[in-house]
């Protein structure tokens, strides 16, 4: 019920979201990063694959369950991950590097293996539909690494829209993998994962180039 109150409550967020004057450039690039991250398109076919078998109302409660786990986990370390970067040290500018070698790294595997499907069960709604294949170590590098680049008012609207966006994706996504096809939307996959290898390339030349100006400023 609650990725239900979400969805009926789209109006509400909007009009709060013109309220607290948000730059829509911004929270459109974060949205778009975090769309192609979470894959709802390109994942819908290892979706309807996991869940085959199932009745309707099944697997809606299945696509459901991980919906919510995949938004309570991205919004749990959007909140508290700076807390987990300072106790190990970490700075943001490390974070952009080995976050942008990480997706970039998941980028190349997926292109190069495509998408493997683990051996399923009927309880597939957390693992592995939440977790890895919606929200993941990509997912979450995304929304941390966002944080610091456009602020946590907008990267958490930006996951708020996301999530609404993958909700509907899901809940429709019988109707629309039955009459496109699948092929339509590996091929949408394909684009999304040579974007995102653009993105995590992009990650890792800012984080270089911030280490390179503080090597030379002397400030480590």
């Amino acid at each position: 019920m609650t990725i239900y109150r979400v969805c009926y409550n789209i109006p509400e967020v909007v009009l709060s979201m013109l309220a607290m004057n948000i730059n829509f450039s911004l929270l459109l690039q974060t949205v778009i990063a975090l769309f192609i991250i979470t894959d709802p398109l390109g994942n819908l076919p290892i979706f309807m694959g996991l869940t085959e078998g199932l009745t309707e109302k099944e697997r809606l409660a299945q696509f459901n369950k991980a919906i919510l786990f995949g938004l309570i986990l991205i919004v749990i370390f959007t909140f508290f991950g700076s807390v987990i970067l300072n106790i190990f040290h970490i700075t943001l500018r490390d974070f952009k590097i080995s976050g942008g070698i990480l997706l970039l790294t998941i980028a190349i595997t997926i292109l190069i293996r495509g998408h493997r499907l683990p051996e399923g069960t009927e309880d597939v709604g957390i693992m592995p539909l939440g977790c890895p294949l919606l929200v993941g170590p990509g997912a979450i590098t995304t929304a941390m690494v966002s944080i610091g680049l456009v602020g946590l008012r907008v990267t958490t609207l930006a996951i708020i829209v996301n999530f609404v966006l993958v909700w509907l994706i899901l809940h429709f996504g019988e109707i629309f993998y039955s009459h496109i096809g699948g092929r339509f939307f590996k091929a949408i996959s394909r684009v999304m994962i040579i974007i995102l290898a653009a993105i995590a390339v992009q990650l890792i030349s800012s984080g270089v180039i911030e280490l390179v100006q503080h090597i030379n400023t002397g400030v480590l």
